[in-house]
């Protein structure tokens, strides 16, 4: 669990927006973390503490999920592996469909790149419904691996997605809850 002195600075730093990117949705922006690199770093040991010594590879869901889940997999010392919005990875590529809290998407992941037997990490900047995480492990499990963690900056609590991400049977984690 998280320190309660980084709950505070990052709950001091994250901005919120109401009604974007359609109304209704409140909006968190993490981007002001980056401003702040000591901030940022004890963001990434908090969650590499999470992980260490239990998976062999990071997913990070694009595009927010790159930005601690490559930093992750750097201080972990375990490969990186995109997953990214249909068409944007040269194939052979994996897809799955999903819905969004405001729409639906697919997302891919280059075939092979994921290891039969590998225990994977999935990381991405915020927990809402769970429809692109849920997709995410759905695309480990393809190739044979299995999601051991998922890990998140925020968890919307209200949105239930936690709750969607049960059935794969793996450890989550979130520093900041709403």
């Amino acid at each position: 669990m998280a320190s309660q002195s980084l709950i505070k600075k990052l709950e001091d730093t994250i901005e919120n927006f109401s009604d974007f990117p359609i109304p209704g949705i409140q909006f968190k922006d993490i981007s002001p973390i980056f401003l702040e690199p000591k901030l940022y770093e004890e963001v990434i040991e908090d969650l590499v503490r999470f992980s260490k010594g239990k998976i062999d590879a990071v997913c990070g869901i694009e595009s927010r999920g790159y930005l601690f889940g490559i930093a992750i997999a750097v201080a972990l010392e375990v490969p990186f592996i995109l997953i990214r919005k249909k068409g944007k990875l040269p194939p052979p590529v994996i897809s799955e469909k999903y819905d969004l809290e405001y729409g639906t998407a697919e997302i891919e992941t280059r075939e092979g790149q994921i290891k039969p037997g590998q225990r994977i990490l999935i990381h991405d900047d915020l927990l809402a419904t769970g429809g692109t995480t849920e997709a995410a492990a759905k695309l480990v499990q393809k190739q044979g691996a299995k999601v051991s963690q998922f890990s998140f900056l925020i968890a919307l609590k209200e949105l239930k997605g936690e709750q969607k991400l049960q059935r794969f049977d793996a450890e989550l984690y979130h520093i900041l809850e709403y």
